[in-house]
Formats: C-alpha cells, sequence, structure tokens
C-alpha cells in the first residue's frame, strides 16, 4: 500500500472508530496484533476501545497531525469529551476534559494493523478530572 492509500486507509479506520464501529474492524487489525508490547486479539482490543466508549460516551477522535511512510502510520489526536464513568485511575466530575494521545500503528502488508505503541497525556487527564 503506498503512503496516499495507507494514510486514507487510516482515515477511514478512525471514521470507524467515530462511528462507534469498534466490534467491526476486520478490515483494519489483524487478528493478533501488539498494544503497548502486550499481546492481544482483535476482539480484546475492540472491547479494548468499546471500554472507553462506555466510560467517554462522546469520545471522538480528532486527527491533528498524520504522518504514513512505509507500513507505518503517526499520528496526533486531540480529544475534548467528558467521561461519565471511572476513566484511567479517575473519578468523573461532569466536566469536559481535553487530552492528547500520540500513537504509531504498524501495519502489515495487508493492510492491517499488527502493532500500536499509544501515550496519552495522563498528566493532563489527571489535573482535569480532579477539579
Amino acid at each position: 500500500m503506498d503512503t496516499t492509500a495507507l494514510e486514507a486507509h487510516y482515515r477511514r479506520y478512525i471514521s470507524y472508530l467515530n462511528g462507534k464501529k469498534v466490534h467491526d474492524l476486520g478490515d483494519f487489525v489483524h487478528e493478533e496484533l501488539i498494544y503497548n508490547g502486550k499481546s492481544m486479539t482483535r476482539d480484546d482490543y475492540q472491547n479494548y476501545i468499546a471500554d472507553d466508549f462506555e466510560r467517554i460516551p462522546d469520545l471522538y477522535f480528532d486527527i491533528h497531525h498524520l504522518v504514513a511512510s512505509g507500513n507505518l502510520v503517526a499520528c496526533r489526536i486531540e480529544f475534548n469529551c467528558t467521561p461519565s464513568k471511572e476513566f484511567r485511575g479517575h473519578s468523573p466530575n461532569g466536566k469536559k476534559i481535553s487530552f492528547v494521545e500520540h500513537v504509531f500503528y504498524r501495519f502489515d502488508e495487508s493492510g492491517r494493523i499488527r502493532e500500536v505503541w499509544s501515550l496519552l497525556d495522563d498528566p493532563a487527564i489527571a489535573a482535569q478530572m480532579a477539579s
């Protein structure tokens, strides 16, 4: 997949997440992958994301920077949302929070995610949920 096709494919993946089609990611995620060093199945990954939507019903993945090269995608995603349940160890306070995720993906030759490295701005989340 060339860079332009990979970027379009990734944007389509994000559109599935924003459409809350988290249990329909077969075109995007391999049956087995590694997430931050941990092996998991596609079902595990989909359930992980579904859990975030359960905790944050208005979760929306807003791409702000996207770079695709070879079989890798790097993305800065911004979130402005209101957790309704405990999130990352913090109780909800009814307020909207803003934070970013820096995430890298490695895709296989079939265009499916095989590895994810994700870093959330936990200090920003903690500070906003504490107030």
